[in-house]
C-alpha cells in the first residue's frame, strides 16, 4: 500500500484545480487578451492549456494503458492542443473547460490502484529517464498547472490584481501578528501543522 494514493493524488489536484478556478474568475474577461511579452500565452489561451493538459495522460494511463512511449506521435498531438488554443473562447466558456476537465481527472484519478499506480511506463530510446511511474507521470499534471498557476499570479499582479493566495496569506500574517486568529481568539500553531497546512494546499508559503 502506498503511503500517499489514488485518493491522496485526486483531493490534492482538486485543491490544485480550485485556486485555479478562483485566478479565471478573478480576472476580469477584458483582460483575458493580455499577454506578458509578444510571444507568450494569453491569459485566455494560458487558462485553455491549463484545461486540456490532464487529456494526454487520461489518454496515456486511461484509454490506452500503454506500457512504453516508443512510437507514441507526440508532435501530432500537442500540434493539436497549440492549433485550438489560437480559437477565441469566451470567459465563460474557459471556466466551463477548467471545471469539466477538473472533476473528470479527478475522478479518473480516483478509480487508480496501487499497483496500478506502481506500474512503470518506459520511454523511448535515449530519453533520461528511460522510465517512470504512472504515479509520477499522473502527479505531473499537478505540478505542470501548478507552474502555469504560478504565472497566471505574476500576470494578475500586472494587471493590477493581488492574487487570492496572497491576500490570504496576508490576512494570517496579520492575524498572527496581533496573536490572534480571525475570531479573534487566540490561535497556537505548531511548525508540523503549518507544513501540513502548506501540503494539503498544493502550494509554498511564499507571497507571490
Amino acid at each position: 500500500m502506498n503511503y500517499y494514493g489514488a485518493k491522496d493524488l485526486a483531493d490534492s489536484f482538486r485543491t490544485v484545480r480550485k485556486n485555479t478556478l478562483v485566478i479565471a474568475n478573478e480576472i476580469g474577461e477584458e483582460q483575458y487578451g493580455f499577454r506578458p511579452t509578444p510571444e507568450t500565452r494569453t491569459v485566455a489561451q494560458m487558462l485553455f492549456h491549463i484545461s486540456v493538459v490532464p487529456k494526454l495522460q487520461e489518454h496515456i494511463h486511461g484509454e490506452l494503458k500503454l506500457n512504453t512511449l516508443e512510437g507514441f506521435d507526440f508532435p501530432g498531438y500537442f500540434m493539436a492542443i497549440m492549433a485550438a488554443e489560437q480559437e477565441s473562447r469566451t470567459k465563460p466558456q474557459l471556466i466551463a473547460l477548467l471545471t469539466e476537465s477538473g472533476e473528470r481527472y479527478a475522478k479518473f484519478l480516483e478509480s487508480l490502484s496501487d499497483d496500478f499506480l506502481g506500474q512503470h511506463v518506459s520511454f523511448r530510446a535515449g530519453m533520461t529517464p528511460p522510465s517512470k511511474s504512472r504515479f509520477e507521470m499522473l502527479l505531473g499534471v499537478k505540478e505542470h498547472e501548478m507552474h502555469h498557476r504560478a504565472q497566471l499570479m505574476m500576470m494578475e499582479r500586472m494587471v493590477g490584481i493581488v492574487p487570492h493566495l496572497t491576500r490570504d496569506m496576508m490576512a494570517r500574517m496579520a492575524a498572527m501578528q496581533s496573536g490572534k486568529g480571525p475570531s479573534g481568539r487566540l490561535v497556537f500553531t505548531t511548525h508540523k501543522e503549518s507544513r501540513h497546512e502548506s501540503r494539503l494546499a498544493g502550494r509554498t508559503a511564499c507571497p507571490t
